[in-house]
């Protein structure tokens, strides 16, 4: 009588193979995706901001300040129901745009360049891509906190009003998502200008405060000279702010405006052809090594 033997598994050279070609293994964990790592440099992004005095100095204290010294001085009524301080304070909420997104960026990044961050990271398995949704990331978050105290100034002391309408909300809404995408392509574009991260500051904070003096920020926009005016109207900014005065103002400052409107359809038309500059530009200039590196 034979005896029973317990039946074992037989198995092939190539069924072994493939029982491990098939297990899990951590070094064969596909990597995380471009969006995942875009979110987790955003973490980064944000702390590094806060960690840099000089910059978060720039991005919440000044607005803060300028908006607190104008609004106080300057409060004088401009028209029917509007005072010089709600003006300003809807111009300072355009500006913001701008702070945190083109002189943010266009000042970061050569930074970034000059201190070896770029080139390590263009050296890593990490998505470009990833890189900039990152940055991204950063601008939104600091433009909605920076926007929520400045407009809690405005509301707090100088008189400044909540939209009133939903097309109004939806008005600041679009202006804001449009304002950002464009003006963060510019500031990456304008990241390759500046051959030293230690002289990006001196050439572009001139640059945002002369589009400020001349976009209706500082002053009454009908109330400059002809030519500034035209000056101002090639850029973003002039249309940034009256696209926010439509959402803060009411309706009747209109008659106080160049085109006695707002004007929105041109506003977006504006904001539209300087995001596909951005695009192009950034594809074309963007560098993640100085010059001359290899």
């Amino acid at each position: 009588m034979n005896a029973s033997t317990p039946n074992r598994p037989t198995t092939s050279g190539g069924a072994v193979g493939a029982l491990r070609v098939s297990d899990p293994r951590p070094d064969s964990a596909p990597l995380p995706g471009a969006l995942s790592l875009g979110l987790r440099r955003t973490r980064i992004e944000i702390k590094q901001l806060f960690r840099d005095k000089e910059a978060a100095v720039f991005t919440f204290a000044l607005p803060m300040l300028l908006m607190v010294v104008f609004g106080s001085v300057f409060n004088q009524e401009i028209a029917p129901g509007v005072t010089f301080s709600q003006y300003f304070a809807a111009g300072m909420i355009a500006s913001g745009i701008v702070y945190t997104s083109f002189q943010n960026l266009a000042i970061s990044i050569p930074q970034e360049r000059d201190d070896g961050t770029l080139k390590r990271l263009e050296g890593t398995p990490m998505p470009k891509s990833s890189y900039f949704i990152g940055k991204i990331g950063m601008v939104v978050v600091v433009y909605v906190v920076q926007v929520i105290l400045l407009m809690a100034i405005g509301i707090a002391f100088f008189g400044l009003s909540l939209p009133e309408t939903a097309f109004k909300w939806f008005t600041f809404v679009w202006i804001s998502i449009l304002g950002l995408v464009c003006c963060t392509l510019l500031g990456i574009a304008f990241s390759s200008i500046p051959k030293t991260g230690r002289g990006a500051p001196a050439l572009v904070t001139p640059i945002v405060l002369v589009l400020q003096f001349t976009s209706g920020v500082f002053f009454v926009f009908s109330q400059l000279p002809h030519w500034m005016q035209v000056f101002a109207s090639f850029f973003p900014l002039k249309w940034l702010t009256q696209g926010m005065r439509s959402v803060f103002l009411p309706d009747s400052f209109t008659s106080q405006e160049v085109a006695g409107s707002w004007e929105l359809p041109m506003v977006a038309l504006v904001l539209v052809i300087w995001t596909i500059a951005g695009v192009v530009l950034s594809l074309k200039t963007f560098r993640w090594q100085r010059r001359g590196e290899v």
